[in-house]
């Protein structure tokens, strides 16, 4: 039998700030992600700091977040 799966919340407050993660959350109409560093987690809300600006990210809607790797290195520009 497989252990319980952690809840998204409890995956974010284990990790510490500055962490790059990925965050499926719901909106209207479906679901979408947010990519960055995570900058805070309370009993409320997560933040994650995207290209975009911070999301702040109500913990209600947060139905998966995993920690993902370091974006690959810049391209060299074409000549």
């Amino acid at each position: 039998m497989l252990p319980p799966a952690q809840r998204p919340a409890d995956v974010l407050r284990a990790l510490a700030p500055g962490t790059r993660v990925v965050v499926r959350y719901r909106v209207e109409g479906g679901f979408t992600d947010a990519l960055g560093e995570l900058t805070a987690v309370d009993h409320a809300e997560a933040v994650i700091a995207t290209r975009r600006g911070p999301a702040k990210i109500p913990l209600a809607v947060i139905v998966a977040a995993k920690e993902v790797p370091p974006p690959p290195p810049a391209r060299r520009p074409r000549v």
